[in-house]
């Protein structure tokens, strides 16, 4: 059997490429001995730790796309999904194809659809004739089925973290006598997509005897103010993407917005609540994530709920996801 060099790209953002490390498990199982590459910003570098893929490649501000792709023909691949298909990736691919004629007009080189017209039918027109339930991860396998690979999700864990990552966040949480800990996720890309911030500390004064670790940015400020008692402790700016990863292969559970965070814990198969507002398409797809979400006729509202909120009622979809809603749920998971 012909062994297969393979080059996935995603280049973004930061959920879409844990989401899309589940490709790489699958084109791992159907190709036996297979060379499985990624194609991604050096930013997310962490993301991608995973043996399961051959080698990393970075995509290079200063570097032409023309240099790149002179480049990636040197390793001479035998197939190509742009599980991106953005401008710079689309551009990319029709290089690769003139350096290599085997990807023009053929099954060796594939894109994710991006669906232009049943997006502007669902946002403008409520109209919705995507396939439901939403599922993030399904999207992205879907273009795999040409390969004669199916939509079933892999077995996790598919991120992985350093063991120089795994010894800092247990040294830290020692150091903070945190021991069993509930991981918490209250930031988001877009304003829109967070939990009221009053409904957070709501929730952490109704578990007053449990541990909480706050996860985010060091741009996420807001999270001092969810800093209530002794037993919460925020790492907003302390901990690296890779230490977010230990941090929450270490934790309980997870509870978090609609964000990347929420697919590190997917695809690590840790218990979850994802509490999903505006946005379609990051739904969490396995059955360790428990979606809480509100129907409403003006949901989804935009592609990565950047908004405008269209209800009278502004954040309507996540307000009337309740405390009480999910600290029933987080009782059954603790």
């Amino acid at each position: 059997m012909m062994t297969e060099k393979i080059l996935i790209i995603r280049f973004s953002s930061f959920g879409d490429i844990v989401q899309t490390l589940s490709c790489v498990a699958k084109l791992k199982q159907k190709f036996e001995n297979s060379q499985v590459d990624f194609l991604t910003k050096k930013s997310f570098q962490d993301l991608i730790n995973t043996p399961l893929i051959n080698q990393k490649i970075y995509l290079d501000r200063n570097q032409s796309l023309l240099d790149l792709a002179l480049k990636l023909h040197k390793n001479k691949y035998t197939k190509i999904y742009d599980a991106h298909n953005s401008l710079r990736s689309i551009v990319l691919c029709f290089i690769l194809s003139l350096l290599n004629f085997r990807f023009l007009f053929s099954k060796n080189l594939i894109r994710k659809p991006r669906y232009w017209f049943k997006r502007f039918l669902l946002f403008k027109f409520r109209k919705n004739y995507f396939k439901q339930p939403f599922s993030g991860q399904r999207d992205l396998l879907s273009p795999l089925k040409i390969w004669q690979i199916d939509e079933s999700l892999p077995a996790g864990p598919l991120v992985f973290s350093s063991i120089t990552d795994d010894d800092f966040v247990q040294n830290f949480l020692a150091k903070n006598n945190i021991q069993k800990f509930i991981a918490l996720a209250p930031s988001a890309a877009h304003q829109l997509k967070r939990w009221p911030k009053e409904n957070w500390i709501q929730l952490i004064n109704k578990n007053s005897e449990k541990s909480f670790v706050l996860l985010g940015g060091p741009e996420d400020n807001f999270l001092n103010e969810l800093k209530i008692s002794e037993k919460v402790i925020n790492t907003a700016g302390i901990f690296s993407l890779g230490q977010t990863i230990s941090a929450i292969k270490f934790c309980n559970v997870l509870i978090s917005n609609d964000t990347g965070v929420m697919h590190i814990a997917e695809q690590l198969e840790k218990p979850s609540i994802a509490l999903m507002g505006p946005a379609p398409f990051g739904f969490p797809s396995r059955k360790t994530t428990k979606i809480l979400e509100v129907n409403l006729s003006c949901r989804p509202c935009s592609k990565h709920g950047q908004g405008p909120c269209v209800n009278v009622v502004y954040q309507k979809c996540l307000k009337d996801i309740t405390v009480d809603r999910v600290h029933s749920e987080l009782i059954k998971l603790c």
